[in-house]
């Protein structure tokens, strides 16, 4: 092996999570509620790339600390509240959503995260839309 190999090796397994590619990404959420005339389309940046993780098929042989299972996250986020247009008088016309400010790699906190990947996700619209640029 040459030693440009194995240097480059090391350095990428040690410096590995301050070069993730994890980082705040544009993406459109589409709301509708049942009462509500329509669906609105939202502009916002999630946390989204690749976090380097390890096999944990050698846990037997490993230290509990040596195995992470680290997803992009978010370091730093708020929330924004949008109104959803043509609700009825007696609907809650208000969706909060997070904001990415900034990502980290890390473990997946189930408090502000969904950290289940459902094989089944529908992002689209079914009555007319309405954008909504925060």
């Amino acid at each position: 092996m040459s030693p440009f190999f194995v240097t480059s090796l090391l350095f990428s397994l040690t410096f590995g999570q301050t070069a993730s590619l994890c980082a705040p990404s544009e993406y459109i959420i589409h709301v509708e509620k049942r009462e509500c005339a329509y669906c609105l389309a939202i502009n916002t940046t999630i946390c989204a790339g690749f976090c380097m993780t390890r096999d944990s098929n050698g846990k037997k042989l490993l230290l509990k600390s040596a195995l992470s299972q680290n997803v992009c996250t978010y370091k730093e986020m708020f929330y924004q509240t949008a109104l959803i247009p043509g609700c009825p008088h007696h609907t809650i016309p208000y969706y909060s959503y997070p904001v990415a400010v900034s990502c980290k790699c890390g473990k997946c906190n189930t408090d502000y995260s969904d950290c289940v990947h459902e094989k089944v996700r529908t992002n689209y619209c079914t009555k007319p839309q309405k954008l909504c640029n925060m």
